[in-house]
């Protein structure tokens, strides 16, 4: 258990940004599976931007790693134009 203030307040702000974290992370990841899992091409297309957009801010944020976000970005797009 923390004694000292500052620790106790760092504990309150690490908590509070856990979960910010989660959220989206959660929020994220639920819009690629719904990229994926999207057949028409039309729609697809009109929810990339959407999509890359999120995964930009989840690296800038350091929530995952910009190489990461890199290869999520490269391989929505390729699903994306290969889709008919």
């Amino acid at each position: 258990m923390a004694n000292h203030q500052s620790a106790k307040k760092r504990i309150r702000s690490n908590n509070a940004k856990r979960l910010r974290n989660r959220y989206y992370g959660k929020t994220t990841r639920s819009a690629v599976r719904k990229l994926r899992s999207a057949a028409d091409k039309k729609e697809a297309v009109e929810k990339l931007p959407q999509v890359v957009a999120l995964v930009d801010k989840l690296a800038k944020r350091k929530i995952i790693h910009k190489n990461k976000a890199a290869n999520l970005k490269s391989s929505l797009t390729r699903h994306v134009n290969q889709l008919q």
